[in-house]
């Protein structure tokens, strides 16, 4: 059984996840979005939340499931007996940056690969970040993000502006 991981913040998960998603669960026999807990980073969401959508997301893919990790990626994938990770490039912004991280998994163990994947055209600008930044300013994300995603957005900038 060919495993692979895709690890990010997901927070929140959007369209262009989704599409990348769905073209590795073609690929791969079992394919784990793992929902990264990065202390660097401060998420809208908590990590029981983000792995929740990622979850509800995901539920028309039987070979598709959602979990959370903390620590290396590397040791992670080894838990999961994972093959792959797999990372998306929607710019070649992205590159540099996911090039090294992949070449630091390889030193860490050089038995998992990376494989880039690009999502389709229509998703190349998206990214979690402007997704935030337009819903926080009351602009319509909807094309963007799941249904779920987009009440859950909601609910958490109404909060805010208490």
């Amino acid at each position: 059984m060919r495993t692979v991981i895709y690890p990010g913040s997901f927070d929140p998960i959007t369209n262009g996840h989704l599409d990348v998603i769905e073209r590795a669960a073609r690929l791969f026999d079992r394919v784990i979005v793992a929902v990264a807990n990065n202390d660097i980073k401060d998420p809208l969401f908590t990590l029981t939340e983000r792995r929740s959508m990622v979850a509800r997301s995901v539920t028309h893919l039987a070979n598709v499931k959602a979990e959370y990790f903390t620590g290396l990626l590397v040791d992670y994938v080894e838990r999961c007996q994972g093959d792959a990770i797999i990372r998306g490039l929607r710019a070649l912004s992205d590159f540099e940056f996911e090039f090294q991280l992949a070449l630091m998994n390889r030193k860490l163990n050089e038995r998992v690969e990376t494989i880039f994947m690009m999502p389709k055209e229509s998703y190349t600008f998206l990214s979690s970040k402007i997704i935030k930044g337009v819903a926080r300013l009351g602009g319509d994300v909807s094309p963007f993000v799941p249904p779920h995603v987009l009440v859950a957005l909601a609910r958490k900038y109404s909060k805010r502006k208490r």
